[in-house]
Order: structure tokens, then sequence, then C-alpha cells
């Protein structure tokens, strides 16, 4: 049982949390729901950025229990106000510092600062974009970085992947179940995907390359109409007729914040020991800040759901 009035931090003057929860995507959410109904009255601090990837994906129909499909930003304003229902506190705020030395842990949003026994870390991942004129205005709308997402829109469409590695590779070919026609954009002369990926998407009837290539622009108005193609060697500039734009050029774990403090991969990943638990005893990490491998909402809750049951058991084992 959650205590009536939480003990107090002598050190900082602060009440110290049962369980302060860093992000608010699906995973976050997620265990939100579950820490809540523990009765661990979790903290979270969402940011400013609220929702995850999903607040940038329009029609999700992959989620199960919406058979009609359900926009991103309603599915992750569903989970919130499910956490709130439950007794999850918020924050809209971008966390700034963090101290994981010693407990009580320290969490900071500017100059406030909270304590807690434990913590969450579900911050995402970030997919990477071109920045080029017209993708921002036309993510979700014909522009996304999630085939397994979004190819379903495509059917019987002709669609640009932008990439050259094993990511770009498995995008294209998924995306030839629905697509009529999919074109690799890829700046060099060789893919850098492994020799077995690349054949396959080589040989693939509805597979075309674009070498030595990059999109400059992605053009339309309220959806997808082309892109535009600078041949890099050449300088020549074309437009290419599409309906969809897929980047396939890589994630970026939102971990810069712990850096130095928790274990990350090679990659930037938070590392993870048995399930969910982390390099230090009573922080825990859930969702794509973890998973490289499937980066989807529905694995994101699983993983948030298990953060929030061993958040409550390591706690128990304190006591």
């Amino acid at each position: 049982m959650a205590e009536a009035n939480p003990p107090f931090d002598r050190r900082s003057n602060t009440v110290t949390e049962r369980l302060i929860i860093v992000g608010s995507g699906p995973a976050g959410l997620t265990a939100a729901v579950y820490a809540a109904r523990a009765d661990l009255s979790p903290l979270m601090i969402e940011g400013v950025g609220a929702g995850g990837q999903l607040m940038l994906t329009t029609d999700v129909e992959n989620y199960p229990g919406f058979p009609d499909g359900v926009m991103g930003p309603e599915l992750m304003e569903l989970f919130r106000k499910q956490a709130v229902r439950f007794g999850t506190r918020m924050v809209s705020s971008d966390v700034s510092q963090v101290d994981f030395a010693s407990r009580p842990f320290g969490v900071w949003v500017g100059d406030e600062e909270y304590r807690a026994e434990s913590v969450i870390v579900s911050t995402g991942a970030s997919a990477r974009w071109l920045d080029v004129p017209g993708e921002a205005k036309l993510r979700g709308h014909g522009v996304s970085a999630c085939a397994t997402c979004d190819g379903f829109f495509f059917k019987e469409r002709e669609i640009v992947v932008v990439g050259g590695g094993d990511s770009a590779m498995e995008e294209a070919l998924f995306l030839t179940k629905f697509a009529s026609k999919v074109t690799i954009v890829h700046r060099r002369d060789e893919f850098r995907a492994s020799k077995i990926m690349a054949s396959r998407a080589l040989e693939h009837p509805k597979i075309e390359v674009l070498w030595n290539s990059e999109v400059i622009e992605v053009l339309g108005d309220t959806s997808v109409d082309g892109v535009k193609v600078r041949d890099v060697v050449s300088g020549a500039i074309a437009d290419v007729p599409v309906q969809g734009v897929f980047l396939a050029i890589g994630h970026d774990p939102n971990t810069a914040l712990f850096a130095g403090v928790l274990d990350l991969d090679e990659k930037g990943y938070v590392k993870t020991f048995g399930a969910t638990a982390t390099s230090i005893s009573g922080v825990f990490a859930a969702g794509d800040v973890v998973d490289f491998t499937y980066r989807q909402a529905i694995t994101a809750a699983g993983m948030g759901c298990a953060a929030a049951i061993d958040v409550e058991r390591w706690l128990e084992a304190q006591e």
C-alpha cells in the first residue's frame, strides 16, 4: 500500500515519491496505469512532446481493441486519461537532469527537484528525418518512418524508401506487399545492407533503385504527390511521382539525459538485465528507449506493464 504521507528527504526538503516515470509514450503510460492500480501513486514527467511517436501518426489500425482504427493522438489521449483516472499525477515539462547515484533518486525539471524510491525510464526513440522542404508538413500524410505501421494505407500506390541499410531493405520488401512499385533512393552506388538483404531487394520485381541520389524535397499540399531527387554525381534534379515516402535512415534513442548515468549500448539504447532492470538497482526502462527491434506501440505497452510490475516487486523487496 502507498503511504498516506510520503517520506520526506531531508537532503533536499523534497517529498519522496514511490515512483517517477520519465516519458509518456505507450510504455510510460501503460506503466503508469499498472503502477497507479498497485497504489504506487506514480508521478509522470511526461515532457513537452508528450505521447511519443504516435502523436505523429494519423490512423492506427493495428492496435488491438480498435476494429475501425484510431488516430494516434486520440489513442495516446485515451492512455493518458486511463492513467490519470487511477491516480497518476502529471508534470508537463521535460526532465533536465537526473541523479541516480544514491536513493532516493533525484530528477529535476529546471530548478524544480523531485525525489523517488524508484524510476522508470520510457523516453522512447526518435526517427531520423531528412529535414527537407515538405517533409514535416506531410508527416502522417504520406511521409512515414514506419512501414509496419503505415504500409497498409498504400495499397496499389507507388512509394519511395530512403536508405541503404538492412532496415531500408526490410522496409522496402515489406512494402511490396501493398505498393504497386517501391523505389529505393540511396545516395551511394551500393547498399550498406548485408548481401542477402540487398540481393532480396534487388531481385524483387516491384523494387527499383535510384543510385547516387538523394531526396531534396517532398512534394504535395495535403498529401504526398512526389519527391524531388538530386543525382549527387551529376547534380541533375528530377521529380519522381509517388504517393508515399518512407524513411529508413535509423532511429536515435532519447537517452542523452542518461549518458554516463545508466549503461547504454553502442547505439545509445538503455541496457536492461533480465526484463526491465537497468544497471542501477531501482531504475527500470521500457519501450523504444530499450527496444530497437520491434518499435511498436503494442510491444512498448507490454514492456511498460512489465516495468511497473518489476517496480512493485522491487519496492516490496526493499521493505
